[in-house]
């Protein structure tokens, strides 16, 4: 693992979390995207080297919609960058991490991504990226 990439943020309005951030953080964010795939839209931030993910769902079955009903809006996940994420995936199949998918997917910000189940990591959603070349 290369770094933290970025930490991701479940929000139930995209539009008032977005304002929020920008009255916190002193920028607004440098891209916005949706990701069909998730049904989720989402908006990233920079601050330094650190990126915020804001992720607000886009139907009543997406991931972060049944989240922010069971939890509350709220820290989702953090993310670390891979140098290979076929290899980061078996590396943690080997050490026993349940991975959420088998293969990588297409996520925003131009990444393939791989999610690591939160009950193998002492309650963290932890996600693999790898950007796309």
């Amino acid at each position: 693992m290369k770094n933290v990439e970025h930490i991701g943020i479940a929000v139930k309005n995209f539009s008032e979390a977005n304002g929020l951030y920008f009255k916190l953080l002193g920028v607004g964010p440098y891209k916005t995207e949706f990701v069909e795939s998730e049904n989720v839209n989402t908006s990233f931030f920079r601050v330094g080297g650190t990126k915020i993910e804001l992720l607000e769902g886009t139907t009543p079955d997406s991931a972060i919609s049944k989240f922010i009903e069971k939890r509350g809006e709220g820290i989702h996940h953090i993310a670390f960058e891979v140098e290979d994420i076929y290899k980061e995936m078996e590396r943690l199949k080997n050490e026993g991490f349940t991975l959420l998918n088998e293969q990588p997917k297409k996520g925003a910000d131009n990444k393939f991504v791989c999610f690591v189940h939160p009950k193998s990591a002492n309650g963290v959603l932890v996600e693999l990226t790898q950007e796309i070349r």
